[in-house]
């Protein structure tokens, strides 16, 4: 019976259990180190977000749903929206950023698919520097662009958009810019991929046809790209939705949103419970965004982020 659940493997016979012990040696150490560093965490996050809070700000091991109700609205003062609109400003936010990063990657992902191939390598190069320096570096470089010195309000103030010596920080202009720049080759580069791969006899093909130059785009087109622009499109939301130091630097107290509520309650307010209820809430966004992926995208979708 042995012998016919052994197979022969890279030149070597293995029973099942041989098979396993393989495969723990060689799997095992990773595994192990995802369950001690993140899976852990993750459990402990969901298990305190129905906890309460002592008040020393201590984690009390009492059952409780307060937290998630506090979350949409009902505290012990009355309904406060607060967190509700938070949550919506989050998301509405990320969908801002997301439709920001789609029109500036279009013309350019074009634009270097149309270079020459000893140029492309270059341009994809010039797309990912921004990754070379760091984010908290790159959001402390746009206030000094933004600032009321920058040459950028400068020319606000002469066109009469704001008042002389103000600046275009802090503000949700600032913080759609700065999320802008930092996450377009999130979408750019998935798009590209797709956009290398256009067969561009079909969009001759409904050119001959007396299809318009936006109707044969639109039919031949973009369902080609559309994978790329989907598995972008989810991983800027997906970023944006839980940024905090963006909207905090550039945005100052006017923009609340998600991180920035997380970071406020593991930090000042000691409400851990409360904290873990809303990082709870933000990995259902970022799980919901992944089904809506998986939905739309499909197997070639997933090939395209991959």
């Amino acid at each position: 019976m042995s012998h016919r659940a052994a197979k022969v493997q890279f030149g070597e016979r293995l029973t099942q259990r041989g098979e396993l012990a393989r495969s723990a040696l060689t799997s095992g150490p990773g595994l192990a180190w995802l369950a001690i560093f993140l899976l852990l965490p993750l459990c402990g996050i969901v298990a305190a977000g129905f906890l309460s809070r002592g008040p020393y700000g201590e984690i009390q091991a009492q059952f409780t749903l307060e937290n998630f109700r506090r979350l949409l609205g009902f505290g012990p003062l009355g309904f406060d929206p607060l967190y509700a609109r938070i949550l919506l400003r989050s998301l509405g936010l990320a969908t801002g950023t997301v439709a920001l990063c789609t029109v500036a990657a279009f013309p350019l992902v074009f634009f270097i698919a149309g270079l020459p191939p000893r140029f492309k390598q270059l341009a994809l190069m010039l797309v990912v520097i921004p990754f070379w320096t760091n984010l908290l570096i790159r959001t402390y470089a746009w206030q000094i662009i933004l600032s009321n010195t920058g040459w950028l309000a400068q020319g606000a103030t002469a066109l009469g958009w704001i008042a002389p010596g103000e600046a275009l920080y802090p503000g949700l202009f600032a913080v759609f810019i700065g999320l802008t720049c930092d996450y377009l080759p999130f979408l750019a580069l998935p798009l590209y991929a797709s956009v290398e791969r256009i067969d561009w006899s079909q969009a001759e093909a409904a050119s001959d046809l007396g299809a318009s130059a936006p109707r044969a785009f639109w039919h031949a087109v973009l369902p080609q790209i559309r994978p790329g622009l989907i598995a972008g499109a989810i991983l800027v939301f997906i970023a944006a939705a839980g940024q905090f130091v963006i909207p905090d630097l550039l945005g100052g107290a006017r923009t609340a949103l998600l991180g920035n509520a997380i970071q406020q309650q593991f930090g000042v307010s000691r409400d851990w419970p409360f904290g873990s209820a809303i990082a709870c809430v933000s990995m259902l966004i970022v799980l919901l965004g992944l089904w809506l992926f998986a939905r739309t995208a499909g197997q070639e979708g997933r090939k395209t982020l991959f």
